[in-house]
């Protein structure tokens, strides 16, 4: 055992880079709703970047020490005190046995993300160990709780006092401008509709979750009505239902559904929208091409490799 839970409030879950291989079949693809904050805590501490860590969502969480280890946290809106210091995100620090870690809720994001050296143990379950409590597939983290970690790297002070850059971060911004392809049902909306999205500006409504992020703003007007058979989605569908108002699946979002999807958030802009808080961000959405996002998203993984 290397961590005790103290306090733990919000929404506490261990989760990696998702389930891939059963979307097919129904089973939500569940991961981190920040893929590249988990990630780069992953890679600070030496871990396989897919390697399961805390996501700390809307709370705070305290930890003491039960052995000598090496943390990292990234994200937004959270600040990190360890012993007697307090930390900035996006760096790793090395807790002594028996020191207190707390992640405190500040503003400017919605989730955090705290890796271990040496990498937390978890159940897997079809391929992953990534929690969703939809579906018992593993439960919240709670006050009283021991996190064990799967393997003691035998160097802890080489993994301490990284940084990753600044410059390499995603734009985190409470007024994003979040890239989209368009369609796939772009025939199911007026023209007026379609200028709608793409020319107003939108807030996150107090009713999301990991499933989905409800806007409101400006109302989407269809072509011919809001139902059709349902369909494959995938993180980052924006469904349009009757209301006018967009959807964004998000990591527990189901694998079909039966609303005319107006586009489609690319992989790199899925960060900076996770990290929008409600009731103050204003986002809006620029159209762009797969080409164009996959050559984005290829820019980022290139940070990571470039980065070890």
């Amino acid at each position: 055992m290397s961590l005790a839970v103290t306090e733990a409030s919000g929404l506490v879950t261990i989760q990696d880079a998702g389930r891939n291989s059963f979307r097919k079949f129904g089973v939500p693809l569940s991961g981190a709703m920040d893929w590249f904050a988990l990630q780069a805590a992953n890679q600070l501490t030496g871990n396989a970047l897919d390697a399961p860590a805390l996501e700390i969502g809307l709370g705070e969480i305290s930890l003491r020490a039960e052995r000598d280890c090496v943390i990292a946290v990234t994200g937004a809106g959270y600040e990190v005190k360890n012993y007697l210091w307090t930390f900035s995100l996006w760096t790793s620090f090395y807790v002594r046995r028996g020191w207190n870690v707390n992640v405190k809720k500040t503003s400017g994001g919605n989730w955090a993300y705290l890796a271990i050296a040496g990498g937390l143990t978890a159940e897997e379950f079809l391929g992953s160990r990534s929690t969703y409590l939809r579906g018992g597939i593993g439960r919240a983290i709670e006050a009283g709780m021991r996190l064990n970690v799967s393997a003691q790297p035998r160097d802890l002070q080489k993994l301490a006092a990284q940084i990753f850059p600044e410059s390499k971060r995603p734009a985190y911004s409470q007024e994003p401008m979040i890239e989209v392809i368009p369609g796939p049902q772009t025939e199911r909306f007026t023209k007026d509709g379609i200028k709608t999205f793409f020319s107003s500006e939108y807030t996150l409504s107090k009713s999301f979750d990991r499933m989905g992020y409800r806007l409101e703003g400006s109302a989407i007007e269809h072509s011919r009505g809001a139902d059709m058979l349902s369909e494959g989605m995938t993180m980052g569908s924006v469904q349009v239902p009757a209301s006018g108002q967009p959807i964004v699946m998000m990591a527990d979002g189901p694998t079909t559904g039966g609303y005319p999807k107006i586009a489609t958030v690319i992989k790199s802009d899925l960060p900076l929208l996770a990290q929008c808080e409600t009731g103050i961000s204003k986002i809006r959405f620029k159209e762009t091409s797969v080409e164009q996002a996959q050559e984005r998203y290829k820019g980022l993984c290139t940070t990571f490799f470039n980065q070890r």
